[in-house]
C-alpha cells in the first residue's frame, strides 16, 4: 500500500492528501476530521488521533466489509468508520468520502438547520435541498443510519451538532463539494443576517437540476453558468 504506479497517486496517499487538503482549506482543524475511498474489499479510511501532515501510507488502515481492519502501523481507523462503511454499503454510486466540521457548516447544524433552496448551488449536492441528519453521539450506528438517510439521492449533507459530510466520485471532487457547502453555509448565514431568505420554487430547482444534469450543464464550459 501507497507505492506509486506510472507516477499516480495511490488510493492511501490519495486520502492522505485529501485529509491535508481539508485542513489547508480551513475545513478542519487537528484530527477531527476522516477521509476514505472505497476498495474492492471495503474501505480505506484516516486513523484516528493522528496529525494529518505525519502520516504515511502505512498508517492508513483498510477496512472490509465486514468491519474487520488492518494497518501496517499501529493504528486504529477513525471513530466515524461506521458512516463511511454503512454509505458505501447503501450507496454504490459513491467512491469517496470526506467528513470535517468547518464553521459555517458547523453552525448551522448547531441549529439542526439545513440549507434549503435559497441559492441554486445547492443542487450540486444532488437535489432541492441540503438535509441535517438528526444528532447521535459520534461513533455510534445510531449516527450512521441518521446520516445514510440524510443522504438519499444526495451528496452531501449536514450532521446536527456536529459538521459536513460530502461524498464523490473521488477524493478531489468530494473534497470539491465540501469546499462548495460549506461556501453555501457561509452565504447563508450572510442572508440571515438580513432576515429570512426567499427559495427556489420546486420548478426552478427542478429546471436547475436538470441543466446541471444535461451535457452542457455546470461547469461545461465558462460561458455556462
Amino acid at each position: 500500500m501507497g507505492q506509486r504506479e506510472n507516477g499516480v497517486s495511490s488510493p492511501a496517499e490519495q486520502v492522505i492528501e485529501t485529509a491535508r487538503n481539508m485542513n489547508r482549506n480551513g475545513l478542519n482543524s487537528g484530527t477531527s476530521g476522516n477521509v476514505s475511498v472505497r476498495t474492492a474489499d471495503g474501505m480505506l479510511i484516516t486513523p484516528s488521533s493522528r496529525d494529518y501532515e505525519q502520516l504515511t501510507s502505512a498508517d492508513i488502515v483498510a477496512m472490509g466489509h465486514d468491519a474487520t481492519w488492518t494497518a501496517e502501523n499501529d493504528c486504529r481507523p477513525s471513530s466515524e468508520w461506521r458512516f463511511h462503511l454503512g454509505l458505501y454499503a447503501a450507496r454504490p454510486d459513491l467512491q469517496a468520502i470526506v467528513h470535517a466540521h468547518p464553521v459555517n457548516a458547523t453552525a448551522l447544524a448547531v441549529h439542526s438547520r439545513g440549507i434549503g433552496p435559497f441559492h441554486y448551488m445547492v443542487g450540486v449536492a444532488g437535489g432541492h435541498n441540503i438535509r441535517c441528519a438528526p444528532y447521535a453521539t459520534f461513533g455510534t450506528e445510531e449516527l450512521s443510519e441518521h446520516v445514510v438517510a440524510a443522504m438519499v439521492d444526495r451528496k452531501a449533507c449536514l450532521m446536527s451538532h456536529h459538521g459536513l459530510l460530502a461524498a464523490g466520485d473521488t477524493t478531489e471532487s468530494a473534497l470539491a463539494l465540501a469546499v462548495e457547502v460549506e461556501t453555501l453555509a457561509a452565504q447563508l448565514i450572510a442572508a440571515l443576517a438580513i432576515g429570512e431568505p426567499p427559495e427556489l420554487s420546486t420548478a426552478q430547482m427542478d429546471a436547475v437540476l436538470a441543466k446541471m444534469a444535461s451535457p452542457d450543464g455546470y461547469g461545461s464550459s465558462p460561458e455556462t453558468v
